[in-house]
């Protein structure tokens, strides 16, 4: 009886080793290297539109995900990152600024930039028109955020409403770009042309055209701090255009 159970019992033992070491075999040891089962999503990114998302009105800094030269690349890589041409003449003040921007970001594209900032404008003023305060305080800064929602409240409380209409964005060109504590402040000329009007509370034109196309420059300033991990770029300034 005692030999059947210790014959068991080594049976069970070398049964429990090979289940063990079969374990080990297929499924490994921890390294410390293994990538994370889980990657977090950028809800606001569309990765079929990094600069700017369907529904959604972020500017957002183009080439985030795009993968770093290897070292032999590299100079090509900073060339091309670096031709300005079509959005700053050499030596000028926006190059420079521009530089400074690539100096921190790498990939920062201000091409991809500028159209990110087109489409943030258009969804701005949309939103404003229709009063989308929770559009408006996901793309403009608290300052400018607060100035928007006030006039939007006085807009209401005289119970009138404005109709917008986009007809074209003809321009968008960088004018300005400055780079102080690693915050950056981009700085874009608008011209649009709009159908716009106020009616009062019985339906009457009080202000603009609902007929008429009227030409509209504005001066916008974007910000955000370089090397941050959100991507997005936030309104921090606005004024008429010349």
């Amino acid at each position: 009886m005692q030999d059947s159970f210790d014959l068991t019992t080594l049976i069970f033992l070398a049964l429990a080793v090979f289940v063990i070491w079969r374990l080990r075999s297929v499924l490994g040891q921890k390294t410390g290297t293994e990538r994370s089962p889980f990657k977090p999503v950028d809800r606001n990114r569309n990765p079929a539109s990094p600069a700017r998302a369907e529904g959604d009105n972020v500017v957002r800094l183009p080439g985030a995900d795009r993968p770093q030269p290897q070292p032999d690349s590299a100079p090509a890589a900073i060339a091309e990152a670096r031709d300005w041409r079509g959005i700053a003449e050499p030596g000028s003040a926006v190059a420079h600024g521009l530089e400074a921007v690539v100096q921190v970001e790498p990939n920062f594209d201000p091409r991809a930039f500028v159209e990110g900032a087109k489409g943030a404008y258009e969804a701005i003023v949309i939103a404003f028109a229709k009063g989308d305060r929770k559009t408006l305080r996901s793309l403009l800064s608290k300052e400018v955020c607060e100035g928007f929602e006030r006039e939007i409240t006085a807009r209401e409380s005289r119970q009138e409403t404005v109709e917008t209409t986009f007809v074209s964005l003809d321009k968008a060109e960088i004018v300005a770009v400055d780079v102080r504590n690693r915050v950056a402040q981009v700085t874009v000329r608008f011209l649009s042309h709009l159908i716009t009007a106020t009616r009062s509370p019985d339906g009457k034109v009080i202000d603009g055209n609902a007929e008429a196309v009227a030409e509209v420059p504005d001066v916008w300033t974007f910000a955000r701090t370089l090397g941050s991990r959100d991507p997005n770029w936030q309104l921090v300034a606005t004024e008429a255009g010349a």
